[in-house]
């Protein structure tokens, strides 16, 4: 495998490009064990590297988020095991400690040497790390689909339409604790395809970290991201996600203007 993961990288890429790279390969693989071990009867896809893998949007990621959409059978112990033993008879090790405490499900999947063994790093005991969650209370109304994957492997995966993965971004850019720049990334990249969110799903994620919906419809969706893009400090937010970016330039979309712009474009 480890001479497999060196196809990957070509001379003239930077550390930080082969780190993205890897990390990617190393996402896949997971989605793949979880497809072939039926964890789709149970999880739906979401978040910012599910844009990636599905949709391609032009930024690496570093987390894999699920949704519990089907809770029967479902045992998070028993799918980290699982994906352990898949893992490592790829022969790459990992190791991880999952947490059940909180609603969230998580795991943080490490894989010690690796970087040393690629020679993308000179320090042995450097691990590369994939958080793993699974939202085991998900807000209502996300639709759901299938999409086939062609990325080493082939295989299909269960995710939430993109309606449904926009209106949770909305959520996610808004009402974060602190500002992360892939959020506003992939919001610029929504404006760009046109994408109109789930208004349903919308008010229901704000109501569950906030504890009321802002009534959020297709009349007054506007005025909303422009009055909260106004309180975003977008210089903040391109230095969080510029070491995501295949391509840095992108960080002039970064802009107030250019984003109230889409905006409107978006919702006249």
């Amino acid at each position: 495998m480890i001479e497999v993961l060196k196809e990957q990288f070509t001379e003239s890429m930077s550390k930080e490009d082969k780190e993205n790279r890897l990390r990617e390969f190393l996402q896949i693989l997971v989605l793949k064990i979880l497809h072939d071990k039926g964890w789709f009867e149970n999880l739906t896809f979401t978040g910012g590297t599910a844009l990636r893998i599905l949709f391609n949007i032009r930024r690496f990621s570093e987390d894999l988020d699920f949704s519990l959409t089907g809770p029967s059978g479902y045992d998070f112990g028993k799918l980290y095991r699982e994906l352990h033993a898949q893992v490592e008879l790829h022969g790459i090790k990992m190791e991880g400690t999952p947490d059940t405490r909180k609603t969230v499900h998580a795991v943080m999947l490490r894989f010690p040497g690796l970087l040393n063994d690629l020679g993308i790093s000179p320090l042995p005991g450097q691990k590369l790390s994939i958080k793993l969650e699974i939202d085991t209370r998900p807000p209502e109304g996300g639709k759901i689909e299938n999409s086939l994957v062609n990325k080493t492997y082939v295989f299909y995966i269960r995710h939430f339409d993109l309606s449904s993965l926009f209106a949770t971004k909305i959520a996610a850019c808004f009402y974060r604790k602190y500002v992360k720049g892939r959020d506003f990334y992939d919001l610029i990249w929504y404006l760009s395809r046109n994408v109109k969110p789930d208004y349903e799903l919308l008010n229901n994620a704000i109501r569950q970290t906030q504890g009321k919906a802002p009534g959020i419809n297709a009349g007054n969706i506007r005025m909303f991201l422009r009055d909260n893009l106004e309180k975003t400090d977008l210089n903040k937010a391109a230095k969080d996600v510029e070491r995501f970016l295949d391509d840095k330039t992108e960080l002039k979309l970064f802009n107030h203007d250019l984003i109230k712009g889409s905006i409107d474009s978006v919702f006249q």
